[in-house]
């Protein structure tokens, strides 16, 4: 008896020390898109690598696609459980900040995008390049025209869940202009299906359900460096390719802005950036001190890059968006 009730104090004990170790241990949230955190992408390393440095336990959560965080956050409010929102792009930037969701952050970085950054609220991690991928063995067209005009069955996503496909609206739009409704009106018969998110798409292309998938030009780099299988390429299209630039972004109704703030600032550092290129499939926002992995040299550098203001975003995503029901209804 006199064991057992040793036993007990000291079990009630150490239950109490471990939970009042656990409560002292800063948590911090941060909604971000499911690929994020698959075991396949950056997440766990990220989150490994950062807890390592903050003494807190990074919470990270998987809310579907890019767009979908924004959906979310809108819908919770200033109820949100989130900290941090990483996952959000250019195209996102305004909505994001109408919501008065966001506060301002100061992040540190020799940046390595081919565009200045200025904003004071969104850090950018990555960016890439938006194209379509398609087995080798595939001679793919050289322009939304000729894709328009050919039998390849292509899968995009839902540009209302999804950055890649708010990406491809905005691509259409900035090679095309007023043309853009004709140009989707000639793409509607290749469309296989329109899925919510990235992933779901990529996996259907994978699976031989489409000849193309949107994707990025680093996409390859994956097949290549982690399967080495170097099968897959990147159309080139001559009209440019649109810019993706991901960022992460503060709430102002955080509990924890100094740690959400360390959080931005280590996205940002060359432990994260190192990361990110062999996990996320993106080019890092800061080059990483060893340079970009070998096998980066061989992928597709469009010679036209484009990109919309973040401010002319909103007015021209509802245009485009209409554009774009009109002609998948049909």
């Amino acid at each position: 008896m006199k064991y057992l009730t040793f036993a007990t104090a000291t079990l009630t004990a150490t239950t109490f020390l471990t939970t009042a170790a656990m409560a002292d241990t800063p948590e911090l949230v941060v909604y971000t898109y499911d690929s994020f955190v698959s075991d396949w992408g950056p997440g766990p390393a990220i989150e490994k690598a950062f807890e390592e440095t903050c003494g807190c336990d990074l919470n990270l959560v998987g809310l579907g696609d890019g767009a979908a965080l924004l959906a979310r956050l809108k819908l919770e409010g200033a109820r949100s459980d989130a900290d941090v929102v990483m996952g959000l792009d250019t195209s996102l930037i305004a909505a994001a900040k109408e919501t008065g969701l966001f506060t301002e952050t100061a992040v540190s970085a020799e940046y390595a995008l081919p565009i200045a950054w200025d904003d004071a609220v969104f850090a950018p991690y990555d960016w890439g390049y938006f194209a379509f991928v398609h087995n080798k063995d595939l001679t793919p067209p050289a322009n939304f025209k000729e894709l328009g005009a050919s039998d390849l069955k292509i899968v995009i996503q839902d540009p209302r869940s999804s950055t890649p496909g708010l990406g491809l609206l905005m691509w259409v739009k900035a090679a095309y202009g007023e043309e853009a409704p004709a140009i989707w009106e000639a793409m509607a018969d290749n469309v296989v299906t329109v899925t919510k998110g990235w992933s779901e798409a990529y996996g259907l292309f994978l699976e031989g359900e489409a000849d193309m998938v949107l994707s990025y030009t680093t996409s390859p780099a994956y097949h290549l460096i982690a399967e080495e299988d170097d099968s897959k390429a990147a159309a080139e299209f001559d009209e440019g390719h649109y810019m993706q630039i991901e960022v992460a972004g503060v709430l102002a109704g955080t509990d924890q802005p100094e740690l959400a703030e360390t959080f931005l600032n280590f996205m940002v550092s060359d432990a994260a950036q190192t990361i990110l290129p062999t996990t996320n499939w993106m080019y890092p926002a800061v080059t990483p001190s060893g340079g970009l992995p070998a096998g980066f040299e061989t992928l597709t550098i469009p010679e036209k890059a484009l990109l919309t203001p973040a401010a002319d975003v909103p007015a021209i995503r509802e245009e485009a968006l209409a554009e774009w029901l009109s002609a998948l209804s049909r």
